[in-house]
């Protein structure tokens, strides 16, 4: 059992995180259903999954190999935890899936192992046959649940390609034994529970990513309006927070519904206590964005920017360290291609992508050290405590 489940930060010190290393699903993506599958490329697998390697090798030095949780070996698990959980989960895939029966009998003969794969890549590695698509966003996993101070909240996604995600997670957290506790406690909030979220009188459907929540600290949530999370959602979820006393504001972070920032992850991080790697023009600037911030005792605010709020009521020493160093067209580019999304370990301490050089050099500007993930993890592999020792004013690009 995972005893302690608590989040109040994002830049608090990293414990213990679920990913998923890229799977052969991925292999099968062409051309044709990519869109479908909200990819914009084919991916070369083995070259995805040696950066997903070093991701995870670079993590592991930091919380320890055992910390590094993969959710196949979690789907695993909870299928052997109850053989009802197996019944309980296989009706749900039959019914989203439209399976036909003599398919669900198939799959119900697999065992445990051979079922994980195919639930996961959606094709059997003995035979070829594929049972239906693969489910490639599964490698974001952020997006599948957060963790709100002791409360988790599973999400549910706002486009069909992700719907398997969502059951696979939903099972992860209702049968694995570790997560028992939560549900008896009832500290899981289920944002695919129609009863409690149900659409709006107008239609409006609920929706919101991992991708689009933020915990800046134990006070204050954030929730973007996005390509992926709507408004209905918001107030819905926001709603339940405030009855179960799980936070005291949340704050409705409106951005551009477009798929260049389909998250408030794509366009800000917080990466120490007084500075948030950003993109300029949405983030200091209010390009078609907002913030109403709602307080457990109903009183709203409005601000133009998210700046303006962050300095306002989070920190008024706030630095903004801008994507693309603030210029056009790289901040534009760098953006895009994650620059402004990180993985904080650590105060001061946080993991990107290898491939925004003006990002890099605006982190080195506000103090911080820049090391490549293979450099980390030769020093690492040298020296165990190496990792405990890295502190403030180190930043490492992950090679992903």
């Amino acid at each position: 059992m995972i005893d302690h489940v608590y989040v109040p930060s994002e830049i608090g010190a990293l414990q213990r995180v679920i990913v998923h290393r890229p799977d052969a699903g991925i292999a099968r993506i062409s051309p044709r259903h990519a869109g479908e599958l909200l990819f914009d490329d084919i991916v070369h697998l083995p070259r995805m999954r040696e950066e997903h390697d070093i991701f995870t090798s670079v993590l592991a030095h930091f919380i320890g190999r055992h910390n590094v949780l993969e959710v196949q070996q979690l789907v695993l698990e909870s299928l052997k935890a109850d053989p009802k959980a197996r019944e309980h989960f296989m009706g749900y895939i039959a019914s989203f899936e439209e399976l036909p029966a003599k398919y669900v009998e198939e799959l119900n003969a697999m065992d445990d192992e051979l079922l994980t794969e195919v639930l996961i890549t959606g094709c059997d590695p003995n035979t070829d046959f594929i049972y239906f698509d693969p489910v490639p966003n599964l490698i974001f996993t952020r997006d599948i649940a957060v963790v709100v101070n002791d409360h988790i909240v599973i999400t549910k996604a706002a486009k069909e390609a992700r719907y398997r995600e969502n059951l696979l997670s939903r099972f992860i957290f209702w049968y694995h034994p570790s997560f028992q506790h939560l549900k008896e406690q009832k500290r899981l909030i289920n944002l695919n529970d129609v009863d409690m979220f149900p659409p709006s009188r107008t239609g409006e459907r609920i929706s919101i990513e991992g991708g689009d929540m933020m915990v800046l600290n134990d006070r204050y949530l954030l929730i973007g309006c996005s390509e992926r999370s709507t408004p209905h959602a918001f107030h819905s979820l926001k709603q339940i927070l405030f009855e179960r006393n799980v936070i005291d504001h949340v704050a409705m972070v409106v951005i551009p519904r477009e798929r260049s920032y389909m998250h408030i992850d794509t366009i800000f991080t917080h990466v120490d206590t007084d500075h948030i790697v950003a993109y300029k023009p949405i983030v200091v600037e209010g390009l078609s964005s907002y913030v109403e911030v709602f307080d457990k005792d109903g009183c709203e605010r409005e601000y133009p920017s998210i700046s303006e709020f962050i300095k306002q009521e989070i920190n008024s020493k706030m630095n903004f360290i801008l994507s693309g160093n603030g210029l056009s067209p790289y901040q534009e580019r760098e953006q895009w291609t994650d620059g402004c999304n990180l993985v904080t370990i650590r105060p001061g301490v946080a993991l990107t992508y290898d491939r925004n050089p003006f990002t890099e050099e605006a982190f080195r500007a506000s103090g911080f050290k820049v090391m490549r993930a293979e450099d980390f993890l030769v020093k690492a592999s040298a020296d165990p405590s190496y990792a405990a020792s890295v502190e403030k004013n180190h930043h490492y690009p992950s090679k992903q």
